[in-house]
């Protein structure tokens, strides 16, 4: 019989922010990283070693179950959620229509135009 891991209660709270606030699925924020990170030395033998930072580290997170969280992925969660919530706080006067400030956010995980 396997036995349950219980995780401490912050930790599911924000196990629960981060995945309200990465709105994006994996695939298709490895896609748009890929992009973002394409360019002369881009696409080695692991296009995944090539993403940029801190996308990769999201889209590691987001592969995990929560059970198999280390430290590290706990603080990169953390960190996500904050700059999402302050990049949306802190909506340019284009809004969605500023290029910038959306690919900031999807460099996150975060796509302003879908719906919660």
């Amino acid at each position: 019989m396997a036995r349950e891991q219980r995780l401490e209660p912050e930790v599911e709270v924000l196990w629960e922010d981060f995945h309200a606030e990465v709105n994006v699925p994996s695939e298709q924020l490895r896609q748009w990283l890929l992009t973002r990170g394409s360019g002369e030395e881009a696409f080695g033998p692991d296009p995944d070693l090539n993403l940029p930072e801190p996308g990769r580290q999201i889209l590691a997170v987001l592969r995990k179950r929560k059970v198999d969280l280390t430290p590290e992925d706990v603080e990169v969660m953390r960190e996500a959620v904050e700059r999402i919530r302050s990049l949306t706080a802190d909506k340019p006067r284009r809004g969605n229509a500023d290029d910038e400030w959306r690919h900031s956010l999807l460099d996150l995980g975060h796509d302003v135009l879908v719906e919660r």
